[in-house]
């Protein structure tokens, strides 16, 4: 079913019926080439309409791969802080040569809008999910950054309404579109590594604290809403580091202890090279230097805690390989790589047969944003889609409370709960500041 029909008669498919008739009341007489997509130009039927939502470093990042999309059109932003909506308002109008890009302080202003198609959710931790959840509703695809949720609920209510609304989702894990990690996985699938036995993801080592940084006076909510930064997070004194990125590490605004900010990636890659989008490892033990995780098919998966998270210092790996590397070890061989673009293998016979397009970052969300776009006008399901996310991050979460716990937990990958264990499963949820709740 594509996107249209799941709409209904969509804003694209409006348009371009419009543009047909022409002599309508609708459009004038004379319709300029553009509008049908003459020299180049995508017709407005073909036009993807995108709105965001929260735009820092990454998502500053993430969003330049949208303007690069010949068929996006930007024309919303909402942020909390008015020097962040600015400055994308700016990049946004000097991109389209235009003036039309539309600041927004509440999330809420810019969903009630019906001509946008999709928005890109780059906040931070804590409005991930709830974000999510109220586009959907609102009938907006969505693109995510990660880490996508801050509990197991809450994963699995993003993707019950995903599903219930018949929307397109892309986690913001984006090397699954990325040309090295392809070839690895789909090395690992092949069968040349012989049977899967190990599978190593990098993470940067867990941490968590519960203190209040120091009380400073609130900036005047239109330079920065303190009380929308927040949002379904506990109320906490304002402190500028807190807007600064200083929130990561903090139990109330953070994913599980920081173990997702690597692992929401080097696991689902894992997840991915165990053919296991449709499950996750049921046992999780947490030791000084490392998780370990086991399948039901008995393949391990090791969480390495790295010391740096800015180039790896880890024998397992070398030095080459970049930051998130992973690597899948089998009886007979195993495969390496990171956002290098570099692939290791054993024995070196197995290079022949990786298919490597030209090495790209890591970080690159080019062919990922594509992805996403392709499929909002297929109405396909993307790479990184709301099932993938939900198991990968489930296992995250599942390896975070393990550690955070000091004991070994198991968890029954069909119902998603902790087996035997009422302190891991309470440890699912988190309540919400109200009037926020999903």
């Amino acid at each position: 079913m594509t996107a249209d029909r799941r709409r209904g008669l969509s804003r694209r498919e409006f348009v371009r019926r419009s543009v047909v008739l022409g002599g309508t009341v609708v459009l004038p007489y004379v319709v300029p080439g553009r509008a049908l997509g003459k020299d180049g130009a995508v017709a407005p039927s073909e036009r993807v309409v995108v709105g965001a939502i929260g735009i820092g470093p990454r998502g500053k990042t993430v969003l330049d791969s949208f303007f690069a999309q010949p068929d996006v059109q930007f024309v919303a932003i909402c942020d909390v802080r008015a020097d962040r909506r600015e400055a994308v308002k700016a990049a946004a109008d000097a991109h389209h040569g235009s003036n039309d890009c539309v600041m927004y302080r509440d999330l809420r202003d810019l969903l009630a809008r019906d001509d946008i198609d999709a928005v890109l959710i780059a906040t931070g931790d804590r409005w991930h999910s709830l974000g999510t959840i109220l586009a959907v509703k609102s009938g907006k695809d969505v693109y995510s950054e990660k880490p996508c949720a801050l509990t197991i609920g809450l994963c699995q209510s993003m993707a019950d309404a995903v599903h219930r609304y018949g929307r397109v989702f892309q986690a913001g894990t984006q090397r699954r579109s990325i040309g090295n990690f392809q070839a690895a996985v789909r090395l690992a699938h092949s069968g040349k590594l012989g049977r899967l036995r190990t599978l190593h993801a990098s993470s940067y080592r867990p941490r968590v604290t519960h203190e209040w940084l120091p009380e400073e006076e609130i900036p005047p909510r239109e330079v920065i809403d303190w009380d929308l930064w927040l949002g379904p997070a506990p109320w906490r004194p304002y402190n500028s580091a807190y807007v600064n990125g200083g929130w990561r590490g903090h139990f109330d605004f953070d994913s599980g202890c920081r173990l997702l900010d690597w692992g929401a990636h080097t696991v689902d890659l894992c997840q991915w090279a165990n053919q296991s989008d449709d499950t996750l490892p049921t046992d999780y033990e947490a030791s000084e230097d490392k998780i370990t995780a086991r399948y039901a098919n008995g393949v391990e998966l090791v969480i390495d805690f790295l010391e740096t998270p800015f180039g790896n210092r880890d024998p397992l790996y070398g030095t080459s390989r970049g930051t998130c590397p992973v690597r899948y070890e089998g009886d007979e061989g195993w495969v390496e790589t990171g956002d290098s673009g570099e692939i290791a293998v054993y024995p070196e016979s197995l290079r022949a047969e990786l298919d490597v397009p030209p090495p790209v970052a890591g970080t690159d969300s080019m062919s990922h944003v594509r992805n996403f776009i392709d499929c909002v006008k297929s109405g396909a399901r993307p790479n990184a889609n709301v099932d993938v996310m939900r198991r990968s991050h489930i296992a995250c979460h599942a390896a975070a409370l393990s550690w955070q716990l000091g004991r070994k937990l198991s968890i029954d990958p069909a119902t998603e709960m902790f087996i035997n264990d009422d302190e891991a499963n309470r440890l699912r949820f988190r309540a919400m500041r109200e009037p926020w709740r999903v």
